[in-house]
């Protein structure tokens, strides 16, 4: 059965296993060996990213096109509004596209490690947090569409994926666990079977014939 390492990357680590310079990576933190993330998590970013054995699966949690719902939580510069919550549940409009429509609502600060180094904080202006829920992957998107609706992030941290989440796992940590679920059979393009089944000059191959 395929595994998941379920892992809390820290702030200022790369989701790679190298480097060309001294940056932190996952070499620093992950000893199994033939695991690969599945997916991104930004460098200056924090929380739960996903690594398995298994190629498919990989594949599975990391394409957008089966939308597997990212939920994060965003330390906002400024005390933000109702309205500003609903252009993110709307969508909004960034250099690559307009953005699905996101679950957003404003969280009170939620209970969670302390971060080294901590934000830059400002005594005249406060801070806030919210919980966006997404089903893409642009770059950056968290911070682009906080930015983009006038309240730039500060801190971010990927709580869930899915059904898995970094509760209990302190930066650094991971934990492996059995991944039991199916995975999606791969589509066929309509009308492929029909294709198969007759000869060039349109009538039923000897093969099909056969079978009836």
């Amino acid at each position: 059965m395929p595994q998941l390492l379920l892992f809390n990357k820290p702030f200022q680590v790369l989701t790679q296993f190298t480097s060309q310079d001294t940056k932190r990576t996952l070499a620093d933190f992950i000893q199994q060996p033939n695991f690969y993330a599945a997916g991104r998590l930004d460098y200056d970013s924090e929380g739960l990213l996903i690594l398995t054995d298994n190629g498919p699966l990989q594949n599975y949690l990391a394409s957008p096109k089966f939308k597997m719902e990212k939920t994060y939580w965003a330390q906002v510069e400024g005390a933000i509004t109702e309205e500003a919550i609903n252009r993110l549940r709307e969508g909004v409009d960034l250099k690559d596209g307009v953005t699905r429509p996101a679950k957003a609502r404003r969280i009170d600060e939620p209970a969670l490690w302390e971060r080294t180094p901590p934000i830059r904080e400002r005594r005249e202006i406060p801070t806030s947090w919210i919980e966006l829920k997404i089903t893409e992957g642009k770059n950056r998107q968290v911070r682009r569409m906080t930015a983009a609706v006038g309240f730039p992030t500060l801190r971010l941290v990927r709580y869930a994926i899915g059904e898995w989440t970094v509760a209990d796992l302190l930066p650094g940590e991971s934990r492996l666990i059995e991944a039991e679920f199916d995975l999606p059979k791969p589509r066929t393009r309509p009308g492929i079977k029909r294709a198969q089944g007759r000869s060039n000059t349109g009538k039923y191959s000897k093969k099909r014939a056969t079978r009836r």
